[in-house]
């Protein structure tokens, strides 16, 4: 597998660009910087042509411009997958932080985030939190070496979630962060940076079947 040009970060519902920005700076990787953002989402203006899932899909395959790494965040995960899909030849590695993936989640306990979100952000396109594929098939052709990025007092996305995804992604690597939440890419970005990098210059962090479990150090640009 080939070394990252670019890293590409994603973030979640959300759609803030900086929700990446601290773990980004902490980065050692020599690639170039790209934290996207999504339009209509926060602080990112709305673009008419951006009407659904696949909107989101096309914009970060627009970036994927050479050999990249994309490293998302909750629903980005399900973006990152899905771009994952249709340029296996250049999305050379992926980080998956607290996503469903694109799997299943209705039988793993998971906190149905979605009213309380929407009920917050009475702007956000409904079409993101109305999005339900299932992936799980797809998700298994993917030979791309995934760091999967999990929170053991997540509710929104639990342990149970990357332990699926771990098993339906060959190339994978979990780690489970001690008293991690669904904002650990962000909030100990310290904790994930180092793990990031060294996943971006390994084909595989982790044996299949094996979760590791990493206690945490302390609780729109392009770069490059």
């Amino acid at each position: 597998m080939s070394t990252p040009k670019k890293l590409i970060f994603l973030p979640g519902a959300g759609g803030n660009p900086a929700f990446w920005q601290p773990a980004s700076d902490l980065l050692a990787h020599p690639a170039s910087r790209c934290l996207l953002g999504w339009p209509g989402f926060g602080v990112a203006p709305a673009d008419p042509g951006i009407e659904g899932m696949d909107g989101l899909v096309a914009l970060v395959l627009d970036q994927i411009d050479r050999p990249c790494a994309l490293i998302a965040q909750s629903m980005g995960g399900v973006v990152a997958v899905l771009a994952a899909l249709k340029r296996p030849d250049l999305v050379s590695h992926l980080v998956l932080a607290v996503t469903s993936g694109g799997v299943d989640m209705a039988d793993l306990r998971a906190e149905d985030w979605r009213s309380a979100f929407l009920a917050a952000n009475p702007t956000v396109p409904r079409w993101l939190t109305d999005y339900r594929s299932d992936l799980s098939d797809a998700i298994k052709t993917l030979r791309a070496p995934t760091l999967l990025l999990w929170g053991d007092a997540d509710t929104i996305s639990p342990v149970a979630v990357g332990v699926r995804l771990h098993g339906l992604l060959p190339e994978s690597s979990l780690h489970v962060i001690a008293g991690g939440g669904h904002d650990l890419a962000n909030r100990l970005a310290a904790t994930v940076a180092p793990l990031i990098d060294a996943h971006l210059v390994s084909a595989n962090n982790g044996a299949p079947g094996v979760v590791n479990r990493e206690c945490p150090a302390s609780a729109a640009s392009t770069q490059g």
